[in-house]
């Protein structure tokens, strides 16, 4: 790569940054005011230059697994489902307390289920669809204290709880798998082979919270007898996996149904208390599946630029292979692959298709990317990876039912320093039928246990890159309280990145092989925010608020009583103390600003951004259509504002007396 001399004066510039904040490759552990050094990788400045070079020059562009199109079920009125009782109704809105049942309100409108047992109905609602395999999404809320559960074909329950901030969760909590129950067992034993999640991320009564359901139905022969159990593939609520691969032998408790059959209906508990529901898309498949058959490898060694190198090279080996895997050479570092074979499709239809090759790593080289390939269907092209741009290639094919000639071509130029798997993913689905990987390639790195912080008694900091909005953040500091709610901060902009609650950080990608790309993952259900400064200097107040400040200036971090961090900096004139802390038994994460200027005018906070801000009745800021809640000080008078992207903004001034002033607001989720 060729830098010109402004080139060099800002990769000095960032090497100063990275040396005054935190060394890549350096991963601190710190708890309350101990220090321990986990993990030191030493770097020659030289090493310090080409990561950030590595860092500033590359990208990568993921292409996501294609996706057949949901079934959406309109809530326009009541007709998807079976005549029910009068405690079911189409709503516009609805809000409920955060603190007292009873008092939620009903806005008129359509798009949203609500119960309402303010009157004597207490039914169940039922689809007319009838499903057997589905993938499943749903949102819901609840109110304080409220019970309810959706059940997968009438039999299986995956329960609905008012569980926010309860600690241990337990199979009648939110998320849970409902016990199976006899009343024929021992006293105390009735309830059985119930599931709770494997943590608790459950949110704030009111809030919209989101469920992703893979179930797979019970399977019977040609004599009904039953072969396979259902099964919850996985679980995932409010974007974390809870519950995985679990087979039920049977229906849950207070079922709709006592049997077992191939298809069934969704059922939403109706009996137990208030919920709304609302964005309900699911895909109900068959039990046909695309498959591969007589596959052959042509297998190459050599340093390729290119799979049409193949034609003119004779291969090291011809061999007929049952799965997609790379063998017949000796290197797993320099080869080429040819995989010729046949694809059958069980119906006509559109077809989703997506290719991934693994080895090429995250951060891409454009001048030397580490391989390509190519996809041909029925002598057709239909995915090309050049290896500059991205790992990955998706597209959609018609296609009949038949058979079809299918040819695969790829190759590996090196072992990339940190990225050392040799797997290709190639998976397929249509409408009607599952998403399927089919054959994927032997993995040859070495299997490794996810790397997690433990939390204890006392908070727990750790240094390190994240991803935010799809973006790498290099200065960042995560910390951890005891109680599950974590959060993390750019020291490099002076802003708050986003919280969670549940479990803390996965710092696999820090700590296996050279540690490289050096991310930390939360494992707990994200709040992302929008990376801005907290703090800005807007002469006037419809200023728009900037992305970065020019005249930002880190200065550090003071560890409170504690344990947590007091973030030290400067924007402009203003001198500015930043601390975040957990309150009322995990419920609220605390965010104090304290700020210093001998010029007190135009000194603003900006607290929340969301595509819809609304203010409640009990005084709450319900943030992006209900996602968390902010909670200001009484007598506050916030700026609300739309901005030149068609967001909503909510502002605080900071009002200085005697050159310095703070506020404090809360985060609620």
């Amino acid at each position: 790569m060729r830098l010109d001399r402004n080139h060099y004066n800002n990769i000095e510039s960032a090497v100063q940054n990275v040396q005054q904040l935190v060394i890549p490759g350096c991963f601190n552990y710190e708890t309350g005011n101990r220090v321990t050094t986990l993990k030191m990788i030493f770097m020659s400045y030289h090493f310090l230059i080409l990561a950030v070079l590595m860092l500033c020059y590359s990208s990568r562009v993921d292409a996501q697994a294609s996706q057949s199109p949901y079934t959406v079920m309109a809530l326009q009125d009541l007709s998807q489902f079976k005549p029910t009782g009068g405690n079911w109704k189409i709503a516009g809105d609805v809000s409920y307390d955060i603190k007292e049942a009873g008092k939620g309100k009903i806005a008129s409108g359509s798009g949203l289920l609500v119960n309402d047992l303010s009157g004597k109905a207490k039914d169940h609602l039922v689809t007319v669809m009838e499903h057997g395999d589905i993938d499943l999404e749903l949102e819901f809320m609840m109110e304080k204290g409220s019970n309810a559960g959706v059940y997968l074909q009438g039999r299986y329950e995956i329960q609905m709880f008012d569980s926010w901030g309860i600690s241990p969760v337990k199979t009648t909590d939110c998320g849970a798998i409902y016990e199976r129950w006899d009343d024929k067992r021992p006293e105390g034993r009735q309830g059985y082979e119930g599931h709770p999640p494997a943590q608790n991320v459950s949110k704030a009564p009111g809030l919209w919270q989101h469920y992703r359901i893979e179930f797979r139905a019970p399977k019977f022969d040609s004599n009904g007898k039953k072969i396979e159990n259902a099964r919850f593939v996985k679980v995932i609520h409010n974007g974390v996996v809870i519950h995985e691969n679990v087979e039920v032998t049977g229906p849950t408790r207070a079922s709709l149904f006592q049997d077992e059959k191939t298809m069934g209906p969704l059922v939403i508990q109706g009996d137990h208390g208030p919920v709304a529901i609302r964005n309900i898309k699911y895909k109900a498949y068959t039990q046909e599946r695309v498959t591969l058959s007589n596959l052959i490898l042509s297998a190459y060694e050599g340093r390729f630029s290119s799979v049409t190198e193949f034609s003119s090279l004779k291969p090291s080996a011809v061999l007929n292979i049952e799965r997609l895997q790379h063998q017949g050479t000796e290197t797993t570092d320099y080869y080429g692959g040819k995989i010729t074979g046949t694809i059958n499709i069980p119906k006509p239809g559109p077809y989703y298709i997506d290719l991934n090759l693994k080895w090429i790593p995250a951060d891409i080289n454009r001048s030397n990317p580490n391989g390509g390939g190519e996809l041909k269907i029925n002598n057709k092209t239909v995915i090309t990876i050049d290896g500059s741009k991205s790992a990955s290639g998706a597209a959609v094919l018609n296609l009949e039912a038949g058979q079809y000639p299918v040819e695969l071509t790829y190759f590996k130029k090196f072992r990339h320093w940190y990225q050392p798997a040799n797997d290709i993913v190639f998976g397929i689905e249509s409408p009607g039928i599952a998403y399927s990987l089919l054959n994927p390639v032997l993995l040859f790195s070495e299997a490794v246990g996810a790397i997690t912080v433990p939390v204890g008694q006392e908070p727990v900091m750790v240094r390190s890159f994240v991803n935010h909005k799809g973006k790498k953040k290099t200065h960042v500091i995560s910390v951890a309280e005891p109680a599950g709610i974590n959060y993390s901060y750019d020291l490099e902009s002076g802003s708050l990145l986003q919280c969670w609650r549940g479990d803390f950080v996965e710092t696999t990608l820090m700590w296996h092989g050279r540690g490289e790309p050096q991310l930390a993952e939360p494992l707990g259900s994200v709040i992302e925010f929008s990376g801005r400064p907290t703090v800005a200097l807007l002469r006037d107040k419809n200023q728009a608020w900037p992305d970065s400040s020019a005249n930002y200036n880190y200065i550090g971090y003071d560890i409170s009583k504690a344990g947590y961090p007091i973030i030290k900096y400067s924007v402009d004139n203003i001198q500015v103390k930043e601390s975040l802390s957990v309150e009322d038994l995990g419920h609220k994460l605390s965010h104090t600003i304290t700020v210093a200027s001998a010029d007190g005018s135009g000194i603003w906070t900006k607290v929340a951004e969301g595509s819809v801000i609304s203010k409640l009745p009990n005084g709450l800021y319900a943030i992006n259509d209900k996602q968390f809640y902010i909670q200001l000080p009484d007598k506050t008078d916030p700026f609300i504002r739309k901005t030149s992207g068609n967001m909503v903004e909510l502002l605080l001034p900071i009002k200085l007396k005697d050159n310095s002033g703070s506020l404090k607001y809360d985060i609620i989720w």
